[in-house]
């Protein structure tokens, strides 16, 4: 059986390398996204930066804690209390201490860190020019921090969210780059000054002493050897970092293997039934139908065997090139990179050799019902309707999609707008078509030549006889086509409609004219002079955070704003379904219909950013939108943080010049961005975000290439199965420009029916979409990626009619006589 196998593949081997570069492929794109996904779970060890000079820390706790009957929760809190003055005293006390000040700094306009000097020595940062400051005028900056600064420059920096606001200063120092931040050191008075609360101290003392006198201080932590590093900047980083990564790679992962067991599986399908012809000779001839079957199996094993072996090379290979093009586009860690596992290489083997089992074990069932004057007789024609097995295997899978789809709509819109909802649900729908594609190919094509055999010449009409009369053939090219599109449609699609109805919410929200901020705590000499502009109310608001415990065991927490009531009420169009925001007062809050409590009168409690546990009555209630709609307290309840946001509108029959006017002035005068509000949304509320961009941009450039070459590979097997019919054409009389013609012409033809069968999948999943945000109550428009769409459309037209003309010009180099004339 073995033997009889290899010498069939050395025979008809297009047809086998067609389906070894399929399987290939596919283990290549499962063995790479496997190791990059594999290389996401450990982020590396790093040591303490900041405080690395100092035995101990104290730092506040960043992490709520809350106990529940089936463990402890936690949650991360957005404005831990400083250091309280009393333990700064003890601390002092027990050994050298080191108090820590961090404050934003715009620093020749770039984004820097302020801190007082004395901290510098925690790091150890080093000078390298120059002496300390010794007054309020005087900063030592890291090297590089802005455009080649020296010692003796003077600098206009600018201190947002305090009363010190801009000034100039002198540079007294530098000090070497750390590397984990451009910083500015301030003296120590000048820095209290800026910025009054403690954020850490660093204590040289025995740490058992420490902690003893911090147990008077809840909320507090003691940081001792690796631990350390909770007080640097971000130390989170590297974790959240991968964690992205992971889900972008876990994503990539699903589509590809999604694509390439698709597409593996249809090749397998197609190789089969070009050989109706062999196979009805071999049942002739006196093989039985197992016979045949285990021929069919055996070569499967063999193909699947090596191209699952070439693809983990494959695989292994281009992993790297994987990460780097992840940390290139800013998408991973500057330092990420593929580590050993060897579990995806064994994943994709495994893999590949079972999807070319199974896939041959579905065909050779084909196969082994074939009669051999039947298939004598259909050979040249295949007309043939799909399998029973087929059907009912597709229309399962696309009432599965359509169910979801459905059942998320009634349930829950509001998932539908989650990534891994509208990125893996529709894979169902688009499985469930492309299965059922051979119900449709035949009508289809027959309406979209309808036009071209009309025209003059044969060869609009053969083309349309070609590609209706092979509905296995045209099926099998139309697959990839109808695969790129629509995830190109449905992927980019449902993305940029999200970020569309995003932008239009955050617009009709916001009722103000002017918005200043979101970037940073804001100065509040601006602040100050923005409420005294005449013919404007003004609402100036604060980020904070607000964490609640629903059904006894899910700590949520949401995102705040904190805004005097009456001037949100003047300036916000919340999107309230009950209550009234004027009734927002210190002892409540307005939620959204997300929370498990939610009627106005009642009382929640919640965690606030600092830690601290309150009960609220709910003043009033918005609908959820597209998730945006947070919620909403008063300064009493935002922990002490900093305006970083003021929404400015005009009085009825104001000077909209003289405001703006003077808006601008007080910006210029305090280093702040002044916008309209329709140019703030832009710049806070973009259509797609640009790492969720990238992010789509790679899975579908990694998929879409796959089912590209799969589309060249499938039209070269097949065009090359065409031999005999392109010489009959030449012996009547056709040139070979006109059989080149034909072939490209058809090889359009059916890309044009995959566009369509894909550009009808994407349109069903961008109307559920549309759906879900109407229920949502969000009026936005479904946004179609045309650009996108193009391109895709235009590399699978360039690859299918260079593909087919290739093998044809190859095959034509041939005398037709002596190609009707052989025998297979």
């Amino acid at each position: 059986m073995l033997s009889s196998a290899l010498r069939s593949m050395r025979t008809r081997w297009v047809t086998f390398i067609g389906t070894f570069v399929a399987l290939a492929l596919g283990v290549g794109l499962i063995a790479m996204t496997g190791l990059a996904l594999a290389a996401t779970f450990d982020a590396p060890e790093r040591r303490p930066e900041r405080f690395a000079g100092t035995p101990v820390v104290v730092a506040p706790s960043d992490t709520l804690r809350v106990a529940t009957p089936v463990g402890e929760r936690t949650a991360v809190l957005t404005d831990p209390r400083p250091v309280p003055q009393g333990l700064v005293t003890g601390l002092s006390a027990l050994g050298r201490t080191a108090e820590d000040r961090t404050f934003p700094v715009r620093l020749a306009g770039n984004d820097a860190v302020g801190h007082p000097w004395s901290v510098a020595a925690a790091t150890p940062y080093r000078v390298t020019s120059g002496r300390a400051p010794h007054g309020p005028d005087e900063v030592v900056v890291t090297a590089g921090a802005g455009a080649g600064l020296r010692t003796g420059d003077r600098i206009r920096i600018t201190t947002p969210g305090s009363a010190a606001g801009t000034g100039t200063r002198t540079v007294v120092g530098t000090v070497a780059d750390a590397g984990f931040e451009t910083a500015v050191f301030f003296d120590d008075a000048e820095a209290a000054r800026i910025h009054p609360a403690v954020d850490a101290v660093g204590v040289h003392a025995e740490a058992d002493a420490v902690r003893r006198l911090t147990r008077d201080f809840p909320g507090m932590s003691v940081l001792t050897g690796d631990d350390r590093r909770r007080a640097d900047p971000d130390p989170d980083r590297d974790s959240e970092a991968l964690t992205a990564v992971n889900a972008l790679l876990g994503t990539a992962a699903g589509i590809t293997g999604f694509v390439s067991v698709f597409v593996v599986a249809s090749t397998f399908s197609f190789a089969v039934a070009q050989r109706r012809r062999e196979f009805g000779l071999l049942r002739t001839a006196g093989a039985t139908p197992g016979q045949v079957r285990r021929t069919v199996v055996v070569e499967a094993l063999v193909i699947g065997v090596l191209a699952s072996a070439a693809g983990c090379l494959l695989g292994e290979a281009a992993a790297p090139m994987l990460a780097g093009r992840l940390a290139d586009e800013g998408l991973a860690p500057a330092w990420f990179a593929i580590g050993d596992a060897t579990w995806p290489l064994h994943t994709a083997f495994w893999t590949g050799l079972g999807v070319a089992l199974a896939g041959a074990a579905v065909s050779s069932h084909r196969a082994g019902r074939i009669r051999p004057v039947e298939a004598l007789r259909d050979a040249s024609v295949d007309t043939a309707g799909m399998t029973p097995s087929r059907l009912l295997l597709g229309a399962a899978v696309l009432l599965t999609g359509l169910g979801l789809l459905g059942w998320s709509l009634l349930t829950d819109p509001g998932d539908v707008l989650k990534r891994k909802t509208y990125i893996l649900q529709p894979m169902w729908i688009v499985v469930g078509c492309a299965l059922l594609a051979p119900l449709v190919v035949r009508p289809l094509t027959r309406l979209l030549t309808w036009l071209p055999a009309r025209l003059p010449g044969a060869t609009g009409l053969l083309a349309r006889q070609n590609a209706s009369t092979g509905i296995r053939r045209t099926a099998a090219v139309a697959a990839p086509v109808l695969i790129n599109v629509a995830l190109a449609g449905s992927l980019l699609g449902t993305v940029a409609t999200i970020g569309e109805a995003k932008a239009t919410e955050a617009a009709a929200v916001s009722g103000a004219d002017f918005v200043a901020g979101g970037d940073g705590p804001l100065d509040p000499r601006f602040v100050e002079r923005v409420r005294n502009v005449p013919g404007a109310v003004t609402s100036a608001s604060r980020s904070t955070g607000v964490t609640v415990l629903e059904e006894g065991t899910a700590l949520i927490s949401s995102e705040a704003r904190a805004a005097d009531p009456a001037g949100l009420a003047a300036t916000a169009r919340l999107p309230l379904v009950s209550g009234r925001i004027e009734d927002l007062d210190d002892d409540s809050v307005v939620v959204n219909e997300e929370w498990e409590k939610r009627t106005v009168g009642q009382r929640v409690s919640v965690w606030l950013g600092d830690g601290r546990k309150v009960s609220l009555r709910i003043a009033a209630v918005m609908r959820t939108g597209t998730g945006s709609n947070g919620v909403y307290v008063t300064p009493a309840n935002a922990a002490g943080a900093a305006v970083d946001r003021v929404d400015v509108k005009l009085l009825g029959g104001a000077d909209l010049a003289a405001v703006r006017a003077l808006l601008e002035e007080a910006g210029r005068d305090t280093g702040t961005t002044v916008m309209t509000r329709e140019a703030w949304v832009t710049a806070h509320h973009p259509r797609t975000g640009a790492n969720t961009r990238a992010g789509l941009l790679l899975i579908l450039g990694i998929a879409l290439l796959y089912t590209g070459i799969s589309l060249a590979n499938t039209l070269v097997m097949a065009t090359s199965d065409r031999v005999r019919d392109l010489a009959v054409l030449r012996l009547t009389g056709a040139t070979k420009p006109q059989v080149l013609r034909l072939v490209a012409v058809e090889a359009l033809v059916v890309v044009a029916v995959g566009a369509v069968l894909g550009g009808a999948v994407a349109g069903l999943n961008l109307l559920g979409v549309k759906g879900a945000l109407e229920l949502l109550s969000v009026s936005s428009p479904v946004v179609v990626p045309w650009t996108a769409l193009g391109a895709v459309l235009a590399a699978c037209a360039v690859a299918a009619a260079v593909s087919a003309v290739l093998p044809a010009l190859a095959a034509l180099r041939t005398r037709p006589v002596e190609i009707a004339g052989s025998r297979e």
